[in-house]
């Protein structure tokens, strides 16, 4: 995605998905404070603890497998650390696009503990539209668009549907993974990732070292859409 000083015109957003960050910050390291306005932002914790502390008097530090959300809204100040003498911080941060402008301000999170189980050779629904009371995830946001994620035993299989009209974007977090289905084979290793558009139906499994997968699903681009099925990267 175009991020900071990286420009790419043809790679500017993924549907309502705008930024998917794969950051590794290095002992006794971080983010100082800075501003986030009008976007939803979700972060996963692959590794290590994450410090957090922004303007609305939050404060906490999150391990593996944990979630945490921000609603920018009209404007928010935040500070992202990783406190640790000497083991690093990874995690995933996605910016995306909210369903209205000038909401409030908000932050919540969940222990990644509280889902470890769950994410076992199955996706775990973590994050989920506000507006969709049928679908019980620990956190809410402005935006039709789900997050889910697994950690996937070697050998392990799991399938992944794309309905009509929706669309995902799919991240190796960690393993490899081998990926079949609509006429297409690939093998997905940490930090490779698959754009797909439904309707499509695909099956991801395992390599020898196991897989850590995560999938942010949307509404469709429609005719907008780059491509139909899947598209690797």
């Amino acid at each position: 995605f175009s991020f900071a000083e990286y420009t790419n015109s043809a790679n500017s957003n993924f549907g309502v998905l705008r930024v998917m960050n794969d950051d590794l910050v290095q002992p006794a390291r971080g983010f100082g404070e800075h501003p986030h306005r009008e976007m939803e932002i979700c972060t996963y914790v692959v590794e290590g603890d994450l410090t957090h502390q922004d303007s609305m008097g939050n404060g906490e530090s999150l391990g593996r497998g944990s979630i945490q959300f921000m609603t920018a809204g009209t404007g928010v100040m935040h500070q992202e650390h990783n406190k640790h003498p000497t083991n690093p911080l990874r995690f995933i941060q996605m910016w995306i696009v909210p369903a209205s402008r000038g909401l409030k301000p908000n932050y919540g999170s969940m222990c990644g503990d509280k889902v470890k189980s769950a994410r076992q050779n199955a996706w775990a629904h973590l994050v989920s539209d506000v507006k969709n009371a049928g679908a019980q995830t620990p956190v809410k946001i402005n935006q039709d668009a789900n997050m889910h994620v697994t950690e996937l035993e070697p050998s392990r299989s799991l399938d992944l549907k794309i309905n009509a009209g929706r669309q995902a974007y799919l991240l190796c977090v960690e393993g490899s993974a081998d990926v079949s289905g609509e006429g297409l084979t690939e093998v997905l290793s940490q930090h490779d990732a698959a754009e797909l558009v439904g309707p499509a139906e695909f099956k991801f499994t395992a390599g020898p070292k196991a897989a850590h997968l995560l999938v942010v699903e949307m509404k469709g681009q429609g005719e907008d859409s780059r491509f139909k099925g899947a598209r690797f990267g």
